[in-house]
């Protein structure tokens, strides 16, 4: 009789790898990040498990917005009164990039307390360094198209 694998917690191994962002359109960019963070392109994927690897993006700052994706509004609540506040997606690629793929990564993954534990592997950086050398990162090839 076949059983279904479930992942057990010392028998995950996580990998890393870095992603370069240049010319990449942020939403293909998140999703694909977002299954490498979840796990589900390993075949022993378990849905109510961690078993996602780290993502280091690097060049955060050239990834793309296709459209009028630029002129887009973001919108979000401080939790005080008269707290709705918005922001431009273009402007917010120019000054905090990071904060944009976050955001876009955050999107799509889940609500929950396993979704909080699988954003925190993922690294965003501005430029091309990254202080995570030594983890050895493999490079990850993201679909452009």
């Amino acid at each position: 009789m076949n059983r279904t694998y479930t992942a057990k917690e010392g028998s995950i191994e996580r990998k890393w790898y870095v992603v370069d962002a240049t010319g990449v359109p942020i939403g293909r960019l998140a999703a694909q990040v977002a299954q490498v963070l979840r796990g589900k392109h390993k075949p022993t994927f378990t849905y109510n498990m961690d078993c996602g690897d780290y993502v280091i993006v690097v060049n955060a700052e050239k990834a793309v917005l296709t459209g009028r994706k630029d002129e887009e509004l973001i919108y979000w609540h401080t939790g005080w009164p008269d707290g709705l506040r918005s922001v431009q997606r273009g402007r917010l690629l120019r000054e905090k990039p990071e904060r944009l793929i976050e955001r876009a990564v955050w999107g799509m993954t889940p609500k929950t307390r396993l979704g909080r534990q699988i954003i925190k592997k993922l690294k965003v950086y501005r430029g091309a360094d990254h202080p995570h050398a030594a983890q050895a990162p493999e490079p990850l090839n993201i679909n452009k198209d």
